[in-house]
Formats: structure tokens, C-alpha cells, sequence
């Protein structure tokens, strides 16, 4: 198992949707094997096949504070259905961040629950409910397989500050990436 470069936002793979996974074999254990090693070492609680320059539609979860599902799961081919969100703006305790947008934090309204259909390493169909962070969790996974990263879904003020974060950071561009482990971007 390997420790993958996570991108960063304005690298083309994030910001287009994600191809459906046809082939169940070696190459995509090895990749879902990598995905957990780099959850892990970044840390994380989930990690997308585009976060690490696949554009296939994968993503694993570590997330243990939740009794709807394995602590840690993959989700290949996944389809995601969310309860309405409710009105009005983000609390502060809706604040997320992003591997791909690291060591930034923002609040973002999201669902309450979700109801995740994916297949797993074998390709076999299961289904979870899931609600609270790990309904939230799947959300922002699910989000970077049609190409989006959560601040492209915040509102005003939050959309400003993630927008003066990318140009601080020298984000937005083609080729920057980070290696959990060895740099500390999510600190």
C-alpha cells in the first residue's frame, strides 16, 4: 500500500464529473487499498478517486462515530439521494473541510440524511442510511465525483473567504498537489 498525492483545486480531474468503475480487478484494490493508506496518513474521514488523480467513481470512508455502516467502506459507482436541506443559512457547527482544499475550513448546509446505492470492491450492490456527519460525509464524497469540491457550494459570506483562500494559497491551477505525511497542509 502507498500513500497517494492528494490535488488540489484547479486540477482538472476535480472539476469534472467522474467515469463509471467497469472493471473489478487487481488495479482497483490496489487503488482502494491506497485511498484508505492515504485517508489515514492525511488525516481524513473520506477520500475520492479524484482527490488522487483518478477520475473514476470511487470513494472510501473512515468514520467511526456512526452506527449505519462499517467504520470503513467503499463506495464504487455510487448513487446518493438526500432528504430537503433545511432553510437558512450554516451554523457553525456545519464546518467542513477538504483534502483538496487543505487546511481551510468552511461552513456549508447540508442534508440531514442520505441514502447511499453503491456497489463494493467485488462489485456487489449495497445500500446505507446514513445521517448526522456520516450523512454529510457521503454528501462531500459523493460531491467530487460529479466534479465538485464543497466551497463551489457555499454562499455568501463563506464563498468569499474560500475564494480569498485560493488566491493566498496560489490555488486554481493545474499540477499542485500535496503528500500527507510528508506535508503538513492539513494542519
Amino acid at each position: 500500500m502507498a500513500v497517494l498525492p492528494i490535488v488540489i483545486s484547479g486540477e482538472p480531474v476535480l472539476h469534472r464529473p467522474a467515469v463509471p468503475v467497469t472493471e473489478f480487478d487487481s488495479a482497483l484494490r490496489t487503488l482502494v487499498d491506497d485511498m484508505f493508506e492515504t485517508t489515514v496518513a492525511a488525516p481524513g474521514v473520506g477520500l475520492a478517486a479524484p482527490q488522487v488523480g483518478v477520475g473514476q467513481r470511487v470513494f472510501v470512508w473512515m468514520y467511526e462515530d456512526q452506527d449505519e455502516a462499517p467504520a470503513e467502506g467503499v463506495a464504487i459507482n455510487p448513487e446518493l439521494w438526500i432528504a430537503p436541506l433545511e432553510p437558512g443559512l450554516p451554523d457553525e457547527d456545519e464546518v467542513e473541510g477538504c483534502l483538496s482544499f487543505p487546511g481551510e475550513r468552511f461552513a456549508l448546509r447540508r442534508s440531514p440524511r442520505a441514502l447511499l446505492r453503491a456497489q463494493d470492491i467485488d462489485g456487489k450492490p449495497f445500500e446505507v442510511q446514513a445521517s448526522g456527519w456520516f450523512a454529510r460525509i457521503l454528501q462531500h464524497e459523493f460531491d467530487h465525483l460529479n466534479g465538485l469540491l464543497y466551497v463551489d457550494r457555499l454562499v455568501h459570506p463563506e464563498n468569499r473567504g474560500a475564494q480569498k483562500a485560493q488566491r493566498k494559497n496560489g490555488w486554481g491551477r493545474p499540477g499542485l498537489s500535496w503528500l500527507p505525511g510528508v506535508d503538513d497542509l492539513e494542519g
